[in-house]
């Protein structure tokens, strides 16, 4: 379903985020990749919520 693709779009963000940071990017390019894996995350949570819930 969403789950896969979202797994991999919160790791490849996470590493963008890294590799911005340690590359000294600019702030903007840090703050798109953190805010990419925050939603990545907090969908992937709701969906398991939602998933725990309806057992």
């Amino acid at each position: 379903m969403v789950v896969a693709p979202l797994w991999v779009v919160l790791v490849l963000s996470a590493g963008a985020n890294a590799i911005a940071s340690f590359a000294h990017l600019g702030l903007g390019w840090q703050l798109t990749a953190g805010g990419v894996s925050t939603v990545c995350a907090v969908a992937l949570a709701a969906h398991y919520a939602r998933k725990r819930r309806a057992r």
